[in-house]
C-alpha cells in the first residue's frame, strides 16, 4: 500500500514540475477552520487556494514597460534584501523550519503548540495542502495530490511558500522583482506549458539547484509575466518580461532525495 501510494505521489510532483507553467495562485478562503498541532490528521476544509503575496514595489528606473534578461549598459538594479534568520530561511532542504523528507508528525513535534496545520482543498488544479500558521498567518504550505490525504506517518515531498518573509540565502523570495533576482541569479527565462495549467515558473542561468522552484507574478491586469512570442507552440518561452512582474511563489521539493517506504 505504501509503495503504490509513492508511486502516484511522486507521478504527481512530476506532472508538476516536469514541464514549465503558470496562472496565479486562487485567493484563500475568507474563513479556513484550522486544527491544532496535537492532531494526528489534518481536518478538511474547503477553501480556495492562498492569495499570492502583495506585489513588492517596482524598481525605480525609467525602462520601458518591457525588459529583458540581458539589458545592455550598466542599468542600476536594487540590492536584494538582506538574508533572513535561520527560522525563515528557504533552501534546497526545505522552508523554515520544514525540511522536504521528514514527516508529517515530525513537523508537528518540531513546532509543538506553536503551529496550526489546516487543509487547504483545493489549493491549485490537482493538488491540495495543508496551511501552516503561526500568529494568525500562513508560513508555508505542503503541497500532495489530491487523491492522497497526508496522515502524520507521510513524508513531506513538497513545500511552498508565498510569504514574503521567507528567503533564499541571498535574499530572494516572494515579491522579489525579477529584474533584482537576475543581479543575483543571473539572467531569467519564463515559461509555461498549456497543457500542464499554464502555471508560469522562472529558470535563472546561475541557479543550478532542481530542488527549488519560482513561480511568476504577473503585473495586475496582465495575464503572465513574461511576454512571449505568438508562436503556436504548447510550451512558451521568453527573456523579455513586465517590468513590475516578480516571484509569487517559491516551491522546494525533495525529488530524488525522498526516502523510499517502508515495505
Amino acid at each position: 500500500m505504501n509503495r503504490t501510494r509513492n508511486i502516484l505521489y511522486l507521478s504527481f510532483l512530476l506532472i508538476l514540475m516536469g514541464c514549465t507553467r503558470a496562472k496565479n495562485p486562487p485567493t484563500q478562503a475568507k474563513s479556513p477552520q484550522a486544527i491544532s498541532t496535537n492532531t494526528s490528521t489534518p481536518q478538511v476544509v474547503n477553501s480556495a487556494p492562498a492569495p499570492t503575496p502583495t506585489p513588492a514595489t517596482p524598481i525605480s528606473t525609467n525602462s520601458p514597460e518591457v525588459v529583458t534578461s540581458s539589458p545592455k549598459g550598466s542599468q542600476a538594479v536594487a540590492t536584494p534584501n538582506p538574508p533572513p534568520t535561520k527560522d525563515k530561511l528557504i533552501s534546497a532542504d526545505g522552508i523554515g523550519v520544514a525540511r522536504v523528507g521528514m514527516t508529517l508528525g515530525q513537523l508537528k513535534q518540531l513546532l509543538g503548540g506553536t503551529a496550526e496545520f489546516t487543509v487547504k482543498s483545493p489549493f491549485i488544479v490537482d493538488f491540495d495542502a495543508i496551511a501552516v500558521s503561526q500568529g494568525g498567518k500562513d508560513q508555508f504550505y505542503i503541497l500532495y495530490p489530491t487523491l492522497l490525504r497526508l496522515a502524520d506517518t507521510d513524508v513531506i515531498e513538497a513545500l511552498v511558500t508565498d510569504n514574503p518573509n521567507y528567503r533564499t540565502a541571498e535574499g530572494v523570495g516572494p515579491g522579489t522583482p525579477i529584474k533584482q533576482a537576475e543581479s543575483v541569479y543571473g539572467g531569467a527565462t519564463l515559461a509555461y506549458n498549456i497543457q500542464n495549467e499554464s502555471r508560469e515558473y522562472i529558470k535563472f542561468a546561475k541557479l543550478n539547484t532542481k530542488a527549488i522552484a519560482f513561480r511568476a507574478k504577473a503585473p495586475q491586469g496582465k495575464p503572465f509575466a513574461g511576454v512571449y512570442p505568438s508562436a503556436k507552440t504548447e510550451l512558451k518561452q521568453t527573456k523579455d518580461f513586465q517590468k513590475t512582474a516578480s516571484i509569487g511563489l517559491v516551491e522546494v521539493y525533495c525529488r530524488e532525495n525522498c526516502p523510499l517506504p517502508k515495505p
